[in-house]
């Protein structure tokens, strides 16, 4: 290859890294190795790292640039900027070698022979650095869409060279003691996708918050991909259950629709620096997702694809071509946060022991809670201004803030996705941060005291003033086995990937009122009955639930949607999902819930559980729930999903409820469905074997039989507050009813209910009594599991 300034695509394989750099020689393996595969990848050519020292060797260009660094201190930040501008300059005038520009000629050329047309392409930077396997190039070089004709393209390869010196460059290579002659640059000319009338976007095959790797994450929005990896967008999400999608069956989990404001698109204009714009996308158009589901699944195959080829988790830009409707991949780079994190023996969490007011939300970064003072910064010019412990707000960053950064106790952005520069940086320094918030500039205020919490899931808080933080290290190294099956309750699906990687044996409860009230927000029968609903309320649910076929599949989706990513996360463990338990005065505070509910002076003991399954008023209501189920077990296939029926009164409530669902498609016992009653009401203990013919095994909820046995209202304080106690004898006499019964019959017995979570002792006593399951509060699961352990061996 030496002979050759120029080398295409289709002849390159990832040995050529210290010929081409990482990005062109991947671009050349994805081309030459997995094309038969079905994956689509735009040809192209390569200039040669020696092309470039060649150039630099000619006409004395190296020994100009060298003397002009040798008197830089680059921690002036001015000299920098003006030493920097003085050596690209010097690029950019200098005429390329007569071989190397007939080479790019005669390669440029081809490609325009090959598509029977004009066509504009990419000119991308590839750097490398000849025996500095560590270092990262990352973002500092640059990249020139839409360009066209070959002048254009000559003078962009020049501005790609260029930027090997620009200022984060001279700066990276002398902190990591690097010579600057050791590296070089490769410049990639590619055929340009139409994603500018399409779409594009990053994806990932591992979630790139918690490393979950049974996920790919894709995002995704209008036009040009540049504005999801610089963050001045917030895209799509969705995330694509990889052991599903090989099964060849429905696999999407979960999607989350973005703002997507504004996309690139091309101008008239095909030169460097004029070839692109940034237009405000048609608010039709944000309202809906920019993939459809197959579309979405096809990226996933890819990502699949290529993850299988390199052997390890791949981070992976794709576009669609908004003319030929084909999605193409980019670029494909391994994973560098997640994936290179070590195996931990000490699992950290982070939890807020108070709350406050929330100031301000977006998506969360990283699972870490962050606090101190705010430094508002509307550009770079300001960066200077953050101090070591700061919270660093702003609209957006780029890799130039990178320094500044680091000194960050938290970085809070209004504009960005999960996959954008400010996250991406976030994720590598180990630093929380929310980005996507919209309003963080103009709501916080300079010298504010705050708390940014991006430990409650997708979504990020920043709270008024300086929480009480608690951090717990759970030790993981040398946890001997449970004496009991230690279960999980898991309520938010956004959640569930990093509940998973604690010790369990599934989960012994999914909420589904969790999933209804925070992904949805909407009564059902609003969604039923959407037709007939006042204006302004069918425009409040109309902006909800764009993206989606009609509002009764968003409905159905969305729990679907929750579901599947807890099941997903403990797959093939059991995921035992109680249908919905809200009580009147809940239902009511859902949109447009205040029409349906009833008034009730104690909606505790009132329309709730079983009893609002078999009314007819309801049923319908109900359905929705049961197709959702389906969906998730029918369809995409995870049967590992059970089914919990909550507070049911009476015998007839049971052999109703349980017809009404097998007319519904939950037939008990058919594709190995169970259905599992809670027992939280002193009737189900006492006649626990009558129910038990209705149901394949309890779930004990010891709030509810407490309060019932105790006649204490669980939610009421006062002076007889602390009467409520799971451990009063009449309590644990309906328990060991319970499971005995269950035993006898050889049926499941599990609890689920707050007790044990609480009370360690009452969780002993239930695993003498011969309990099958505990299901415990995730941030109690490795305490109690130690207690028990250590309780049976001194037992033994």
């Amino acid at each position: 290859m030496a002979e050759n300034y120029v080398v295409w695509f289709d002849k390159l394989r990832m040995t050529d890294v210290e010929h081409v750099g990482g990005k062109n020689a991947s671009l050349g393996e994805m081309i030459s190795q997995l094309a038969e595969s079905g994956v689509r990848v735009p040809g192209g050519f390569a200039t040669t790292a020696q092309a470039y020292r060649d150039f630099l060797a000619h006409n004395g260009l190296s020994d100009r640039i060298n003397e002009t660094l040798a008197k830089l201190d680059v921690d002036d930040v001015t000299e920098l900027a003006r030493v920097g501008k003085q050596i690209r300059q010097l690029i950019v005038d200098t005429p390329f070698p007569a071989k190397l520009e007939d080479e790019i000629r005669a390669a440029y050329e081809k490609m325009l022979a090959d598509a029977g047309s004009d066509i504009s392409v990419a000119v991308r930077s590839s750097a490398t650095a000849e025996d500095l396997p560590d270092a990262s190039f990352a973002g500092q070089q640059e990249t020139f869409l839409n360009i066209r004709g070959f002048e254009h393209v000559m003078d962009a390869i020049k501005h790609v060279f260029a930027s090997l010196y620009n200022d984060r460059a001279i700066s990276y290579r002398v902190h990591k003691g690097f010579a600057h002659d050791v590296v070089a640059l490769s410049a990639g000319i590619q055929r340009m996708v139409r994603s500018d009338c399409g779409a594009a976007g990053v994806m990932f095959t591992i979630d790139t918050e918690s490393g979950f790797e049974d996920v790919v994450f894709v995002t995704s929005s209008y036009g040009l991909g540049e504005t999801v990896v610089q963050g001045v967008v917030n895209p799509d999400e969705f995330y694509v259950h990889k052991p599903t999608l090989r099964a060849g069956r429905p696999a999407i989990l979960r999607k989350n629709r973005g703002s997507k404001l504004i996309k690139m698109e091309f101008t008239d204009a095909s030169q460097a620096g004029r070839s692109v714009r940034t237009i405000d996308v048609d608010p039709a158009q944000s309202a809906v997702f920019s993939l459809e589901d197959a579309e979405i699944e096809e990226l996933a195959r890819y990502a699949l694809i290529i993850e299988k080829h390199y052997g390890r988790p791949m981070d992976i830009e794709w576009g669609r071509d908004g003319i030929d409707g084909k999605l193409y991949i980019l670029q494909a780079r391994p994973e560098t946060v997640k994936s290179q994190e070590g195996r931990v023996d000490t699992l950290r969490r982070y939890r807020l022991k108070n709350k406050s007011t929330v100031l301000v939300e977006g998506r969360a970064i990283g699972q870490k809670v962050g606090q101190g003072v705010v430094r508002l910064v509307r550009d770079a010019s300001e960066m200077d201004s953050v101090k070591a412990g700061d919270v660093l707000v702003t609209d957006m960053t780029d890799p130039d803030w990178e320094p500044v950064m680091k000194r960050a106790a938290a970085i809070v952005t209004n504009r960005g996705g999960r996959t954008c520069h400010a996250a991406i940086i976030a994720r590598e320094l180990g630093i929380p941060a929310v980005v996507g918030c919209g309003d963080a500039t103009s709501v916080l205020k300079e010298g504010m005291k705050v708390t940014v919490s991006c430990a409650e899931g997708d979504t990020g808080n920043i709270y008024d003033g300086l929480l009480d933080i608690e951090i717990i290290d759970l030790a993981l190294d040398s946890m001997p086995k449970s004496p009991v099956k230690i279960m999980m309750n898991v309520g938010n699906p956004e959640l569930a990937f990093d509940f998973a990687q604690l010790p369990n044996d599934g989960v012994g409860l999914a909420r589904m009122e969790f999933i209804i009230n925070r992904q949805i927000g909407i009564h059902p029968k609003a969604l039923l009955e959407f037709d007939s609903l006042p204006a302004d309320l069918k425009a409040t649910i109309t902006d909800r639930i764009g993206g989606y076929a009609g509002p009764v599949d968003f409905y159905v989706d969305k729990i679907a949607e929750g579901i599947a990513t807890i099941a997903a996360a403990f797959y093939p463990k059991k995921v035992i999902v109680r249908m919905s338990d809200f009580k009147s005065n809940e239902y009511a505070n859902l949109i447009g819930g205040s029409r349906y509910e009833p008034h009730e002076e104690n909606p505790m003991l009132g329309f709730r559980g079983a009893a609002r399954y078999v009314a007819p008023e309801f049923r319908d209501c109900f359905e929705l729930e049961c197709r959702a189920i389906r969906k998730v077990r029918d369809v995409m296939g995870l049967t590992n999903v059970e089914v919990m029926i909550p507070f049911v009164r009476t015998l007839n409530e049971a052999s109703t409820v349980v017809d009404i669902m097998k007319g519904f498609g939950l037939e008990r016992g058919k594709n190995d469905l169970r259905l599992i009653m809670m027992c939280e009401l002193p009737t189900n203990a006492v006649l626990a074997e009558q129910f038990l013919e209705h149901f394949d095994g309890f779930s004990i909820g010891s709030n509810d039989m407490t309060q019932l046995t105790l006649g204490v209202d669980r939610d009421s304080g006062g002076p007889i507050a602390s009467t409520f106690d799971e451990r009063d004898p009449a309590v644990k006499a309906m328990l060991s009813m319970a499971i005995r019964t269950c035993n006898k019959l050889d049926k499941y017995v599990g609890i689920c209910g707050q007790g044990p979570s609480d009370h360690p002792d009452l969780a002993k006593w239930l695993m003498d009594e011969g309990i099958q399951t505990i299901s415990l509060n995730p941030d109690t699961v490795v305490e109690t599991w130690l207690y028990l352990a250590r309780e049976a061996a001194a037992g033994k």
